[in-house]
Formats: C-alpha cells, sequence, structure tokens
C-alpha cells in the first residue's frame, strides 16, 4: 500500500512538471539528481560541455555554449 501511494504521489509531482517541460527551449533533455547534494541537473544537449555559466540569486544556475543555452542546474532541488 505504502509503494502503490508512493508511486501516485511521484506521478502527480511529474505530471505537474510536465506542462513546465515542454515549454523549454529545447525538446530533448537529459535529466540527473543527485539526491547526496541535492542538485538536479538538466541538459538540453547530449554532452554539455559549457563555456560559460551565470549563476542566479535563486540558486538556478544557467550553463552556456557560447551564446546556446545547454543546461541548467538546480540547488536545493526538492525543497523547491
Amino acid at each position: 500500500m505504502a509503494k502503490e501511494a508512493l508511486a501516485k504521489k511521484s506521478l502527480g509531482h511529474l505530471l505537474k512538471a510536465v506542462s513546465h517541460l515542454v515549454q523549454l527551449p529545447k525538446h530533448r533533455m537529459w535529466l540527473d539528481y543527485d539526491e547526496d547534494a541535492d542538485v538536479l541537473y538538466m541538459h538540453f544537449v547530449e554532452k554539455a560541455d559549457a563555456t560559460h555559466s551565470e549563476m542566479r540569486e535563486d540558486g538556478v544556475i544557467f550553463d552556456y555554449r557560447d551564446k546556446d543555452l545547454v543546461g541548467v542546474t538546480v540547488l536545493e532541488a526538492s525543497q523547491r
């Protein structure tokens, strides 16, 4: 029963995120979550070698390769 409830809760969170994910500038992405660090890594290219990054005050980091956005890093991801 607990496992089933967890699955429903996780699915609910995913479905809430879907409408936002499809509005991103790229439609193919790779997601990695580091549970120990509570950091979510989202890449819009398979190998996100950034040339520079910009960190916002809210703990979101945008990674760029030249002028192209190649990834987003979200610090304290589980708290958002």
